[in-house]
């Protein structure tokens, strides 16, 4: 029987590039025009393969093709083998040119309004040349797929996936907030009881149970307003808060790094802070970029002033949110 070697060694990285975009394009001929080659050599390719490994990778219909039992643990092993090379060729980059290259990461649409933008500012000015691309969409799915490095955002539950892993950076301490407009913004004091009537703008991690707006209200014997607006659209937030008329709830993190704290004042109530943390995502055992190593660390600079949590007790698993 032949080793694990001796199979390696049969394998080409041709053959398990193009084997991957069969899979992710669903037939061979859209494989073929994705990598300007012929399909006989897509069709060859995949045989070599299947060869190489004794074992068939696809099963073929007339419906398209699908991947076996054994054509799946190569997807995972071959995605992972691709973004390790991918990784080493950004090392080899940095070291040789330290100031420029790419980043991929991922955001929860409030990190991305306030924390995130202020890292890549600092970055950028110190190196001109460096690149970022953000994801804000399914960042979880662009992190499992290797598609960013890591993701930054608030943690909703104690429960994380096994292949995931957490660094808490800080705990989210949340204000209301209006334009400088609103009839409330110039008051030395508001009670939260006298803001039941008005409109709210809110996000649906807002009004669950144990969020700081719900505990605030709760502690006065009130059930929570309901909301003019629900939703988490930051500009249609922004817009309707243009107004003058709405409140709504901002993280301390926005206020303090986003273009709200230009653009909105926090009311003088007091509101418990979210007992949820906002943390950075990595995939285990996944080797990060010299970039995403240099982001990160400019991550816990920034947030050392944002209620950070103690290091000690730092969880090792909990489900991702917002």
């Amino acid at each position: 029987m032949d080793t694990v070697d001796q199979l390696v060694r049969r394998v080409s990285l041709r053959d398990l590039r193009i084997f991957l975009t069969v899979v992710e394009r669903g037939n061979l001929a859209r494989a073929a025009s994705s990598l300007s080659i012929s399909r006989p050599v897509v069709s060859k390719s995949i045989a070599n393969l299947e060869s190489a490994l004794g074992v068939r990778l696809l099963d073929r219909s007339p419906q398209g093709i699908a991947p076996t039992s054994f054509g799946l643990a190569v997807i995972r092993r071959g995605i992972a083998a691709f973004d390790e090379l991918r990784q080493g060729v950004r090392e080899i980059r940095h070291l040789a040119d330290p100031g420029s290259g790419e980043l991929r990461i991922g955001a929860s649409e409030y990190m991305a309004a306030g924390l995130v933008p202020a890292v890549i500012d600092r970055l950028s000015r110190q190196f001109p040349a460096l690149q970022f691309h953000v994801e804000l969409n399914a960042a979880i799915e662009q992190l499992r797929a290797r598609k960013v490095e890591f993701v930054v955002m608030r943690l909703l539950s104690p429960q994380l996936d096994p292949e995931l892993q957490a660094e808490i950076l800080f705990h989210e301490r949340v204000y209301v907030a209006a334009a400088s407009t609103n009839k409330y913004a110039g008051l030395r004091k508001v009670a939260l009881v006298e803001l039941m009537s008005e409109p709210w703008i809110l996000a649906p991690p807002e009004i669950v149970d144990g969020s700081p707006i719900v505990e605030a209200f709760r502690r006065l014997g009130h059930d929570l307003p309901p909301a003019t607006v629900l939703g988490l659209s930051l500009p249609l937030r922004n817009g309707l808060l243009a107004t003058g008329r709405f409140l709504t709830i901002v993280p301390g993190s926005v206020m303090r790094f986003g273009a709200e704290r230009m653009l909105l004042k926090a009311l003088p109530v007091e509101v418990p802070d979210w007992h949820l943390p906002v943390a950075i995502l990595t995939l285990r055992n996944r080797s990060l970029s010299p970039l995403a190593n240099l982001f990160i660390e400019e991550l816990r600079a920034a947030t050392t002033a944002l209620a950070p949590a103690p290091r000690a007790k730092r969880p090792g698993q909990r489900r991702a949110g917002r």
